[in-house]
């Protein structure tokens, strides 16, 4: 009797390490339990469970005849299928379609494999006509995401700023989409997004230039760091005057460059340059543009438009000179202005995090895809973070930032401000940065403001 009481409590307290573990250390229970059982169950009702999903094929007239010959009848066909290997949040394998199946098959009947062999979701992916790989994810890896241990392979002006719900990491390619519109109310997640955005650049040879029309209390904390700061309407003006002045020059740059001759090679953009005469890439953040874009008068009305009419161009024909757009707000819609409309499609890549409004999620997801807008609107309050990310190709996600305080932020950006480039036509910009105190006695600095613009 006390060695089965023993038995019982060491098997209690196996169960009771397995769940924290499982809690606490989810990659570990997966290595340890869900890789090996959900490996057997795949390997074991495979074929079983392809056919009741209607994704079997009938054998071939050779293998027909083999069974009749036999007595038996001869079975449908899965696909052929790899060994599942096993990956940091599950497992993939690789699929062999047979013929007269298609990628779309798959896809619908994601949901019933997922149930069937246990896991938390299943996604499938194109590999190359006639295959394709699919991935099993173990568990729900949006729950705490931290920052990859291994360094994400990326180019410049390249960072890996959220965790997919595949387990891949979402990266923000400003050469592939130069242009991108975050939305996300209030305690949503938008601003940790913006932080790990902020950080990832400025630890590069970017100039980094803010308008925060909320008296900048949301890119002051980083204005070491900055090119520039506009934090008022008037400011925002005309420091976007100084920008198209920027892109006009680049311009004008590239132009010389092409009537150089061909042994000189010719580009249409910046990054055709030689690297000595190269101008630095610009990447502008606009947070709150409902900010901005507020006009209570005829004047107001004015400025907005201009101030619309400045970012298209910019959206338009920044790419090209080097000079990219991350355009940040509670809310996005026609009320805006005329020229809203014809901004967002600029923007090409979008992130939607939890909105307080269905038109702001259609507003950014609509135009790429319904399923997107409506997967936005299901965000729920308790998941801060959460977003889905989708570009013009009609690919959307959910994925989450890593969670990044404004001190730890904001040190990054204190650390990296020898890195501010020169960037003659917008210094009159350029924020004031108070010194750091010398000890706790000392009083608090002032909020960094911009420089009053000189003639």
């Amino acid at each position: 009797m006390t060695d089965a009481l023993w038995v019982l409590m060491l098997g209690l307290v196996a169960v009771a390490a397995l769940v924290a573990v499982r809690r606490r250390l989810p990659v570990l229970f997966w290595w340890l339990v869900g890789y090996p059982a959900v490996t057997l169950r795949v390997l074991t009702s495979y074929r079983a469970t392809m056919d009741a999903c209607g994704l079997t094929v009938p054998a071939s007239a050779m293998r027909r005849a083999t069974a009749r010959m036999v007595g038996r009848q001869a079975a449908p066909v899965p696909p052929r299928r790899s060994f599942p290997l096993p990956t940091g949040s599950g497992l993939v394998m690789r699929l062999r379609m047979a013929a007269g199946q298609s990628p779309e098959d798959f896809t619908a009947s994601a949901d019933r494999l997922r149930h069937a062999w246990g896991a938390h979701a299943v996604h499938v992916r194109p590999t190359r006509p006639g295959r394709l790989e699919l991935r099993l994810v173990g568990w729900d890896v949006l729950t705490d995401v931290r920052p990859p241990r291994r360094r994400v392979r990326t180019e410049p002006l390249s960072l890996p700023l959220a965790l997919r719900e595949d387990g891949h990491w979402h990266v923000r390619d400003f050469r592939t989409v130069p242009h991108e519109l975050i939305l996300g109310a209030t305690q949503s997640g938008k601003s940790v997004y913006l932080r790990n955005l902020l950080c990832g650049l400025a630890r590069q040879p970017v100039a980094l230039v803010g308008i925060d029309c909320k008296w900048g209390v949301e890119l002051a904390p980083f204005a070491a760091r900055l090119s520039a700061l506009a934090d008022t309407p008037d400011r925002a003006n005309e420091l976007l005057n100084a920008l198209v002045d920027e892109m006009e020059a680049r311009f004008r740059l590239i132009g010389v460059r092409g009537g150089a001759g061909s042994d000189a090679g010719l580009t249409s953009d910046v990054w055709g340059l030689p690297e000595k005469v190269r101008p630095v890439p610009v990447v502008v953040v606009v947070d709150e543009v409902a900010e901005l874009f507020l006009a209570a008068s005829k004047d107001d009305e004015k400025r907005r438009d201009a101030m619309v009419t400045k970012l298209i161009r910019l959206a338009q024909l920044g790419r090209a000179a080097g000079i990219y757009l991350e355009v940040c707000g509670q809310r996005f819609g026609a009320e805006l202005g005329k020229g809203a409309t014809m901004l967002r499609a600029q923007l090409t890549g979008r992130v939607c995090h939890r909105v307080n409004d269905e038109t702001s999620a259609t507003m950014a997801l609509g135009d790429i895809a319904q399923e997107a807008a409506l997967a936005a609107t299901s965000i729920p309050a308790e998941r801060p973070g959460v977003a889905v990310v989708g570009d013009s190709s009609g690919g959307w996600s959910r994925v989450r930032s890593p969670h990044l305080t404004l001190d730890d932020a904001a040190a990054v950006c204190r650390d990296t401000a020898g890195l501010v480039p020169d960037l003659p036509r917008v210094d009159a910009f350029r924020p004031l940065v108070a010194a750091k105190p010398a000890g706790p006695s000392s009083a608090a600095p002032a909020v960094p403001t911009a420089r009053p613009v000189t003639e």
